[in-house]
């Protein structure tokens, strides 16, 4: 049967959106498993209601112990992100991401900032050694953002020897316009939290092995 370019053409239409839609639940939830997407951490009463929230896991051949000191040094100015500087440093964040774990940059208190870059930063809101990490505050320049946000960075045992990274994004639009904001945004979170977290993995193993 002949197809007419009309039916060609939504049956392309309809296949990009299914596309689409799979990709987006995917990123939204890379690594994490069923239970993960729906258990409470640290830091979601932040944003109780959120429009958009994606999770994401890894398993860290380590202990919590020896993963934790990599988290709590987040930060530009810190330890970096773990993830693709030389991305980040095209848009001027000068992140340059440790090697090793600094004992300078191994504590952090309520109310603390956490820079992105030079001029851009969200607080700590929660910190629970060696559990649980939680940053507060959509990052707009220059006027309020449209949204509100919360990430967090929880760790739990699996075995004496084993960790579980769940690492959560919580979004609360404040303006209608917020979500054609946000959702491009998740996308390059997507691909610098998967990076961040195996390099998080990688720098972990790498010295709990030492």
């Amino acid at each position: 049967m002949t197809r007419t370019p009309r039916v060609s053409s939504l049956i392309t239409s309809m296949a990009v959106v299914a596309a689409v839609f799979v990709l987006r639940r995917w990123q939204l939830r890379w690594g994490a498993t069923d239970a993960e997407m729906t258990e409470p951490l640290p830091g979601d009463e932040l944003v109780p209601d959120p429009d958009l929230a994606a999770t994401r896991a890894i398993t860290i051949d380590a202990r919590v112990d020896d993963v934790w000191p990599w988290i709590v040094q987040l930060g530009q100015g810190r330890g970096g992100f773990y993830s693709y500087d030389r991305l980040e440093n095209l848009a001027g964040c000068d992140i340059h991401s440790a090697l090793q774990v600094n004992p300078d940059w191994q504590r952090l208190d309520v109310g603390d900032a956490v820079r992105l870059a030079p001029e851009l930063a969200v607080n700590v809101a929660v910190v629970k050694p060696p559990n649980a990490l939680v940053l507060q505050g959509a990052v707009w320049p220059g006027a309020a953002a449209p949204y509100d946000f919360s990430w967090t960075f929880d760790l739990s045992p699996v075995s004496a020897t084993t960790t579980r990274l769940v690492v959560r994004e919580r979004y609360a639009y404040t303006r209608w316009w917020a979500r054609f904001v946000v959702e491009p945004v998740t996308v390059v979170s997507f691909v610098m939290s998967h990076r961040m977290l195996r390099g998080i993995r990688d720098r972990a193993e790498q010295s709990d092995q030492r």
